[in-house]
């Protein structure tokens, strides 16, 4: 995850949610008064969100020390701590509502994502996610699949060429999409065709395609055009592929299968963040 992005997105989310000021905290606490908070898991899943949790305070107050407890990737039970806080009172809940939103939107992504790789159970096949994420969060939700084990497609349309129904019925072939892709974008840039037919399937190998995507096929004809695929080109299954039938998958050649359930429909795992009255965490008063 790209540090200075992530702070300038802090800063607009933070921006976006104090305002002119956090009325409530500022008129309760003065600049000196000093706490401890305990960040907790209210559910179990998968944590990501350490980046988030160390920048985000220390956007909002340099001087906040985070005790980390917990890293990207790690099992969560309820009731786990996830991170010991200790600064400004004010800050500190100043900060709570962005950094407990983002980490319990990314948390649910990386679980969802576990999830689907353990429920696949076929480790010759990569899950991966789409484009359809939250606008302004892509980074954060497509770092949570990676976080879940999964791997990412394309960040945006600028990641690679991806030739479409509707760009080959406005060009008039796969053929045709290829060859004006290949010599517009160069030797770096990867060049996938979706295809639904074989005959599409034909085209597209014929065309020299980096990767071809088996979209809204039933598990048999994956595996069918997976077979038919010479070695060397990617294959990708994706359209129609839910948690509940992913299983159908398993063992159907292909190299990748991207879902966009991963982050459209992921759950928030839960977080709290309360005042740590006992100082569990045997910070310095």
């Amino acid at each position: 995850m790209q540090k200075l992005k992530l702070r300038q997105m802090l800063e607009e989310f933070f921006k976006e949610d104090i305002g002119w000021g956090d009325l409530t905290s500022q008129a309760v606490f003065n600049e000196d008064h000093q706490c401890e908070a305990v960040i907790t898991a209210k559910e179990d899943g998968l944590f990501a969100g350490a980046m988030v949790i160390k920048e985000g305070f220390r956007l909002i107050n340099e001087t906040i020390a985070v005790d980390l407890r917990k890293k990207d990737g790690e099992p969560v039970e309820k009731g786990d701590v996830i991170a010991y806080l200790k600064g400004p009172a004010a800050s500190l809940l100043t900060g709570e509502r962005v950094v407990l939103n983002l980490i319990q939107r990314m948390s649910g992504i990386a679980t969802l994502t576990n999830q689907s790789v353990i429920r696949l159970n076929d480790p010759s096949i990569s899950i991966c996610d789409t484009r359809k994420t939250t606008p302004g969060l892509r980074m954060l939700e497509k770092y949570a699949v990676k976080t879940g084990g999964g791997t990412n497609h394309r960040f945006g349309l600028d990641g690679g060429v991806m030739i479409k129904d509707n760009h080959i019925a406005a060009c008039g072939s796969i053929l045709k999409a290829v060859e004006k892709a290949r010599a517009a974008c160069g030797h770096m840039v990867m060049i996938e065709v979706e295809i639904e037919s074989e005959k599409e399937l034909m085209d597209a190998i014929e065309a020299g395609a980096d990767i071809i995507m088996f979209d809204n096929c039933p598990p048999e004809t994956v595996k069918a055009f997976a077979d038919m695929t010479p070695a060397g080109m990617i294959t990708e299954a994706s359209g129609g592929i839910s948690f509940e039938n992913l299983p159908a998958y398993r063992g159907t050649g292909v190299d990748c299968i991207s879902l966009g359930y991963l982050t459209h429909s992921a759950k928030s795992l839960d977080f709290s963040m309360n005042v740590d009255l006992k100082n569990e965490a045997g910070l310095e008063r």
